[in-house]
């Protein structure tokens, strides 16, 4: 066998003498042997393979960092929109390279993207511009025993004002219908300047009901099934009208309800602090300063509610 330089130096002889001459003398090797061996010393020569760096530069942790977020907090902002975005901070990324670290973190292009919103997502988008409705039941002492009412209340997610649209023993679909005209009512209503209503699928949510309310710009969404947590401040807001006031107390008829019900939406807006506010009301009265006078407490209910 052939070392590697004496398979270099036949070569340089052999190239010399051609392919004709080489057919004659040559009797170990063939012409094309010998041809090979100079083509790879060609090919050695220009092989620069050990003064190659890495490649390109992976992209910076940071600016992957910063495509990342903009993706996920962007869902329709396609490669060219994020592209921009970085050039308004003074980063130059390719679209490619945007791709690439779209793919590998697994995110979708926009289009896809954005059908695939969370939960989470959807409501942090449009919470200024989000209700929700929810039912509560109380059981109420009549002349022919108990008598089970549902109370219909809405809820403005951003403020965590209520509005209580409606309370009956056995409300029907012309119930509903008068409800969502009350709430979406121009002047006065409550849902005015509301674009989504979050509701549960009680089957109360009748079909002239969503009507109703798409025909004055509100989008009805209702929440899968047995999924009470996609809702949890209208939970919550039961939670505080049943602990705080109605199950502390034995009522006597429809009108002891609702006065009851009046009674703690006015503590709730304007009396109670609450935790989801940083610990601030609703509707504050006229600001106090601190004070060295008498202070007067304000009861409702016979003092079941303090201020």
């Amino acid at each position: 066998m052939l070392s590697d330089d004496q398979r270099r130096r036949l070569a340089i002889r052999g190239k010399a003498l051609g392919r004709k001459l080489l057919s004659e003398i040559a009797c170990l090797f063939t012409p094309d042997t010998i041809l090979a061996w100079h083509r790879k010393l060609i090919a050695n020569k220009y092989d620069g393979s050990r003064r190659r760096g890495p490649g390109r530069p992976e992209t910076k942790q940071n600016i992957r960092k910063l495509v990342l977020q903009m993706a996920r907090e962007n869902l329709s902002r396609g490669y060219t929109r994020v592209q921009g975005a970085l050039a308004n901070l003074g980063h130059s990324v390719g679209r490619t390279t945007i791709r690439r670290i779209l793919q590998q973190a697994g995110l979708e292009p926009a289009p896809e993207r954005h059908k695939g919103m969370s939960w989470k997502q959807f409501l942090k988008i449009h919470w200024d511009t989000l209700a929700a409705a929810d039912f509560f039941t109380f059981e109420v002492w009549t002349i022919g025993g108990l008598v089970r009412y549902l109370v219909l209340f809405v809820i403005e997610l951003s403020t965590r004002k209520v509005e209580i649209a409606g309370i009956a023993p056995d409300p029907d679909g012309k119930w509903m219908k008068q409800v969502a005209r009350n709430l979406t009512d121009p002047f006065a209503g409550f849902l005015g300047k509301k674009k989504y209503l979050i509701h549960d699928r009680d089957p109360l949510f009748t079909e002239a009901f969503t009507q109703m309310l798409n025909v004055a710009d509100v989008k009805t969404v209702k929440l899968p099934p047995q999924s009470p947590n996609l809702n949890a401040l209208a939970e919550r807001f039961v939670r505080s009208i049943k602990s705080e006031c109605l199950e502390r107390m034995i009522l006597f008829g429809e009108a002891s309800l609702r006065r009851a019900v009046e009674q703690f939406m006015h503590h709730y807006h304007r009396e109670r602090n609450h935790q989801g506010l940083e610990n601030r009301l609703i509707q504050p009265e006229a600001r106090v300063g601190q004070t060295d006078g008498k202070i007067q407490c304000r009861e409702h209910l016979g003092g079941l509610l303090r201020y």
